[in-house]
């Protein structure tokens, strides 16, 4: 024992009969107190008055106390920086169940935001930004910086707002921050995704699949429209803005890049500039699919038509070239007319078109002898997606049709398509049916014979964009009979 604890004890013992005087003169005080007045009580004039009186006091002063009880109960607990055990009984659950209706609640009261704003490279100008939209009770998610070479930065955000909150609101405080060159628009669930984890899942896709390299660019990118254009046209000529250099080229809001099979890629975006980051992103993508070469994914489906014949659906490239040659070869001029709006001249150069996977995605229906009898077509069109279909005379009318269009639709809506369009004849009464038979919104439009019809996919606000399902029926994979 220390000296300090010696020290202590002592003075411990020095005080202990101190503290006994004390309670015992405070004991003969309660005593006496307590006879003077049962004495009063009991032989003064005034004694039952006076102990109705102290019961109605204490019943009072109990009803105070239970009331002061309640009332403090439901205030809410003390601020605290130090996160505190759970209580015992399971209550951690129930605190976790509240969390999550929080959560929920607050979900429903704010809007997500994705904004990119242009500020002076300097000390202080990123912070006065937060601080501006602190101030409006807008929280931030996410923050990218984009260096830029003439200086300056460009910084996207994703912001949860205050629901009530307005754009145009939004866009004066951020100016009146030092940010110019602002835009501003509705985000989604899709854009909660950080951008390491979105840039790999695009880097694996176009990886197993050489046709998701635009659909890749563009969900990088953003709202862009993507074109492929081929080293040279259909009729053989050289393709003029095919020939873009080795690394690229870098214009505002155009990007020009090598395409690895040949010929260039564009990329346009009017209403953002591109940042040179965002360009090395893109110029990467690219050059993973120029060393993984030409690729397609093997999956295939076997269905039973109603008559019993067996049929294979997959994936088809430019492999399938003399196969596709020769079913053209035993299609009738009426069925190609149908398809190709009039005579083709060079079906090989043509068929070699729509095989690659850069122009979309190709399904190819065979027998169980391996003749390929059908094809369809998933077309990138700019920013818009063309379906088409040629089936062999001998076998139309067997559903082949509506199962190849139900699984490019599936295609259409994974790679988050809004629509998707094809451009017939009225008298193709056969691709009609399969087009209703989606049971999509269609909208038709004719001109001098020529049909467009319109299948809607996003009928749905853009909030819920990417999770329509089709009917089971339509389902790209797996094994059932057609319609």
């Amino acid at each position: 024992m220390t000296e300090r604890n010696h020290a202590s004890a002592h003075r411990h013992h020095r005080h202990h009969w101190r503290r006994d005087l004390v309670e015992l003169a405070a004991l003969f005080c309660a005593v006496a107190v307590a006879d003077g007045i049962a004495n009063l009580v009991a032989h003064g004039p005034h004694g039952p008055v006076l102990l109705i009186a102290s019961a109605i006091a204490l019943l009072v002063t109990t009803a105070f106390h239970t009331w002061w009880a309640r009332r403090h109960s439901h205030a809410p607990p003390p601020p605290s920086t130090a996160p505190s055990d759970p209580a015992p009984g399971g209550t951690a659950g129930a605190t976790s169940a509240s969390g999550s209706a929080s959560e929920s609640a607050t979900a429903a009261t704010t809007a997500l935001w994705r904004m990119r704003t242009t500020v002076r490279d300097e000390p202080g100008s990123l912070a006065a930004i937060c601080s501006a939209l602190a101030h409006h009770g807008v929280d931030i998610l996410t923050l990218q910086t984009h260096p830029l070479p003439e200086g300056g930065t460009v910084d996207e955000f994703l912001l949860r707002s205050p629901q009530q909150l307005a754009s145009s609101e939004l866009s004066r405080a951020i100016a009146g921050a030092g940010g110019h060159s602002t835009w501003i628009e509705r985000a989604d669930a899709h854009d909660l995704v950080d951008t390491p984890t979105r840039v790999l899942g695009l880097a694996t896709r176009t990886a197993l699949d050489a046709a998701e390299l635009p659909l890749a660019l563009r969900q990088l990118l953003g709202r862009c429209t993507i074109h492929s254009i081929p080293a040279t046209t259909l009729s053989g000529r050289p393709n003029a803005g095919a020939d873009a250099p080795v690394e690229g080229v870098l214009e505002a809001t155009v990007m020009r890049l090598r395409d690895p099979s040949g010929g260039a890629i564009t990329v346009e975006r009017p209403y953002l500039p591109f940042t040179p980051t965002e360009f090395a992103r893109a110029r990467a993508l690219v050059e993973l699919d120029a060393r993984l070469g030409p690729r397609v994914p093997r999956s295939q489906d076997v269905l039973t038509l109603p008559e019993g014949n067996e049929i294979t659906v997959r994936r088809a490239d430019g492999s399938d070239l003399a196969a596709a040659r020769a079913m053209h070869d035993r299609c009738s001029e009426r069925t190609l007319g149908l398809r190709y709006h009039g005579p083709v001249s060079d079906a090989d150069r043509y068929l070699g078109h729509l095989l690659s996977p850069r122009f979309g995605r190709t399904l190819a229906a065979t027998t169980a002898s391996g003749k390929l009898v059908a094809l369809g077509h998933l077309l990138w069109d700019g920013d818009e997606t063309e379906v088409a279909l040629l089936i062999e005379d001998d076998w139309q009318r067997r559903g082949i049709g509506s199962e190849l269009l139900g699984r490019l639709i599936s295609m259409a809506v994974e790679a988050r398509c809004d629509s998707v369009y094809a451009v017939t004849q009225a008298s193709n009464t056969g691709m009609v049916a399969a087009m209703r038979g989606l049971g999509l919104p269609l909208d038709y439009q004719i001109e001098e014979g020529t049909l467009v019809i319109t299948a809607r996919l996003d009928a749905k606000p853009a909030a819920s964009r990417g999770v329509y399902e089709l009917p089971r029926a339509q389902q790209p994979y797996g094994q059932h009979h057609p319609r």
